[in-house]
């Protein structure tokens, strides 16, 4: 009785060291948000995906002279219907002839200026950057934070170009500088405002500069969701 005894104690004590531990969960740790991914989702990047199309038309008033020219964007296939005066030009980016190149300019021209903020997601991979929190404003003089974006030297239409952009705590724009060669004294400076909410993008439709003269708006603005 005394071996039988022994015996069950030390299988009872075999089968107690083989059981396993429960596995602790694993937590998953999600990284914070960068500066330039905080400004695009508080200006609705995360809406993106479901655009289907977006049209705008870029004008600019200087002094007596006015300029526009008119955008069709189909960004998932990307297809763009450029239209300035009587002339129209539909193209896919994807393969573009000389004509298209040249027009293609223009349109990168007038969504930046319409979407920058994207274009701090589209072009993450082309540019260095740095975060200020306190500085002064170029046009207001308040007191805002400062993400500086610096362009590689090669490629793109702006190598090696430089863009400061102004916000408040809430990650919206609210002025910019442009910096050619990422030279100290910046050769343009504007607003962003008139905000307009597009189906959740956040959009700027002004853009005004402190020197006058000039006045920089957009018009005919369109989203279509899928």
């Amino acid at each position: 009785m005394k071996t039988l005894y022994f015996t069950a104690i030390c299988a009872l004590l075999f089968f107690s060291a083989c059981k396993t531990e429960p596995k602790k969960e694993e937590k998953t740790v999600t990284p914070e948000k960068t500066i330039p991914e905080k400004i695009a989702a508080a200006h609705g990047f995360d809406n993106w995906k479901n655009v289907k199309e977006i049209t705008f038309t870029f004008n600019v008033d200087r002094d007596s002279m006015h300029f526009e020219r008119s955008w069709k964007w189909e960004p998932k296939a990307n297809v763009v219907t450029a239209i300035s005066g009587p002339d129209t030009l539909v193209y896919n980016r994807n393969s573009m002839d000389s004509i298209a190149l040249k027009t293609n300019g223009g349109f990168i021209n007038d969504r930046y200026w319409l979407m920058a903020p994207f274009n701090l997601m589209w072009d993450s991979k082309s540019y260095s950057f740095e975060h200020t929190v306190d500085v002064q404003a170029p046009i207001s003089g308040e007191s805002m934070q400062k993400l500086t974006i610096v362009y590689a030297n090669e490629g793109g239409y702006t190598p090696g170009d430089a863009y400061d952009f102004y916000f408040k705590d809430d990650n919206i724009i609210r002025e910019w500088a442009y910096r050619k060669s990422n030279q100290e004294e910046p050769n343009l400076v504007s607003t962003w405002e008139d905000y307009e909410d597009m189906d959740g993008l956040q959009i700027a439709k002004q853009h005004n500069r402190p020197e006058g003269g000039t006045n920089l708006y957009f018009t005919g603005l369109s989203v279509t969701m899928e």
